[in-house]
């Protein structure tokens, strides 16, 4: 699968005009993704050749009810205790994949973090901040942008907490 960079700029997904509408500085990475393929985020990491620690997947998740998104690396999984507890919840559970959908704006497996249709209660893996950049969705399967977990939390008005386990 061919790695193909678009430096800051760029159009095209809810994500990137956001970021780009922000004044935010990223980079674009486009792969071809396979339809046949069982983990995107896994995909995403094979493909642009980046460390799983450092390359986060968009979930969302259910904390009391209300829906929640949670990015954390794609090499571990999301600790849902955890996040309920970042969030001041008691109980967590993965959201309904048409719900996520219907509410972000975005399919399964591009879901990112930025410009999703309805503002969901985000929060980041802690440790995304020991990273000059990360990688998430860009909005579409096959294209991750990469900027400043700075930004990501900015632009998201995350919280970070360690969500992750591996």
């Amino acid at each position: 699968m061919a790695k193909k960079k678009q430096r800051t700029g760029g159009g095209g997904t809810p994500a990137t005009v956001a970021a780009t509408g922000a004044g935010v500085r990223f980079t674009l990475h486009a792969y071809d993704h396979d339809p046949g393929s069982s983990s995107y985020g896994e995909e995403a990491v094979r493909a642009l050749g980046n460390d799983p620690r450092q390359v986060f997947k968009t979930l969302v998740a259910e904390v009391d009810g209300a829906l929640t998104v949670a990015v954390v690396p794609v090499a571990g999984s999301l600790d849902l205790k955890a996040l309920a507890a970042a969030v001041g919840g008691k109980r967590a559970a993965m959201a309904d994949p048409a719900a996520a959908e219907r509410t972000t704006g975005y399919v399964r497996g591009g879901i990112s973090p930025l410009g999703q249709r309805k503002r969901l209660p985000t929060v980041l893996d802690a440790s995304a901040t020991g990273y000059g950049t990360v990688f998430v969705s860009a909005g579409r399967r096959g294209l991750e942008i990469e900027l400043a977990p700075a930004d990501l939390i900015a632009l998201t008005s995350a919280v970070t907490a360690p969500i992750g386990k591996d």
